[in-house]
């Protein structure tokens, strides 16, 4: 499973930009009302952690997905969980939303 950092999201929309690239958010939603991240040049989607298996029928199994959480290690897990249900790229964003205010929009607020 690739690993991205924020600062790297450009790169790997790029690359993927022929496919329709998601940011799979799995954070809970009192993280979202918190801070949340603009969707530009992606499709954001937020699925909590605890619902994505019963919410598989909302991803496709050949659409890039890049996971993100608060610090990597949820999205980590779900990436891991998506790759042995079928699913053929999926990254995960290390560092995750608190990664991304350092790396790519410091108007994220921390938490």
């Amino acid at each position: 499973m690739e690993q991205i950092r924020p600062a790297q999201l450009n790169e790997w929309l790029a690359q993927h930009a022929d496919h329709n690239p998601l940011v799979l958010d799995v954070r809970e939603p009192w993280e979202l009302r918190t801070a949340s991240v603009k969707p530009e040049g992606f499709e954001l989607l937020n699925i909590p952690m605890q619902q994505i298996p019963a919410s598989l029928n909302l991803l496709d199994e050949d659409r890039p997905i890049a996971c993100l959480c608060h610090h990597g290690m949820r999205s980590m897990q779900v990436a891991v969980f998506l790759e042995r249900q079928g699913y053929s790229q999926v990254s995960n964003l290390t560092g995750g939303i608190d990664l991304w205010t350092a790396e790519r929009d410091p108007s994220v607020p921390r938490y």
